[in-house]
């Protein structure tokens, strides 16, 4: 909540503050400045919200091909050298559209938006790098990719079959799989 007020006197900012209030606006403002205070409050608000929800769910875990994601403890591993892959934070958040969408063809756009939101991107063009890059990192051969497709004019699609367990929180035990057939192509449910 931000409050716009024409008291500017230090004790009605304080009250107002103290009652709850994330800023304290007061008249004339100049209207850039309001909407940048906005802005810092939905994006503190969307950070809360992340933390506590990845506090207080169980996150899966994901495997495709020979990569095992951990999003509690947003890591990659491939399974056949048993290395963790280091990926950024913008990688790792692409990887996660993905494979939250197998399948699906994403923009641009609905990339940029998945990945830490359209403010922190200077173009759309930027997402061509991210992806050139995580594809360097998963793929056997970057040049003629088999898990990150280019559907050109459009965006990307996630084209591997995704396996998913549960994971209990603060346990960290390897997944075995079984992969249930009645679940729709691109994404199944894991039981273990």
């Amino acid at each position: 909540m931000i409050v716009l007020s024409g008291r500017d006197d230090p004790f009605d900012r304080v009250l107002g503050l103290e009652f709850g209030a994330d800023d304290y606006v007061t008249k004339p403002f100049e209207p850039r400045e309001l909407v940048a205070r906005i802005k810092t409050v939905l994006r503190r608000c969307h950070l809360e919200q992340v933390a506590l929800r990845q506090s207080t769910e169980v996150a899966p875990i994901l495997q495709f091909g020979p990569f095992i994601i951990n999003q509690t403890e947003r890591t990659l591993k491939d399974t056949e050298t048993g290395a963790l892959i280091s990926l950024t934070t913008t990688e790792f958040e692409l990887l996660l559209a993905f494979v939250s969408n197998p399948n699906l063809v994403l923009s641009r756009d609905q990339l940029l938006d998945h990945a830490r939101g359209r403010d922190s991107f200077a173009g759309d063009r930027t997402v061509d790098v991210h992806i050139m890059r995580l594809r360097k990192k998963i793929e056997p051969d970057p040049s003629n990719p088999i898990y990150v497709k280019t559907i050109h004019g459009i965006g990307y699609c996630f084209t591997a079959d995704i396996l998913q367990s549960s994971e209990t929180k603060g346990v960290n035990t390897p997944p075995s799989f079984l992969v249930e057939a009645s679940q729709p192509t691109g994404s199944r449910e894991v039981v273990i």
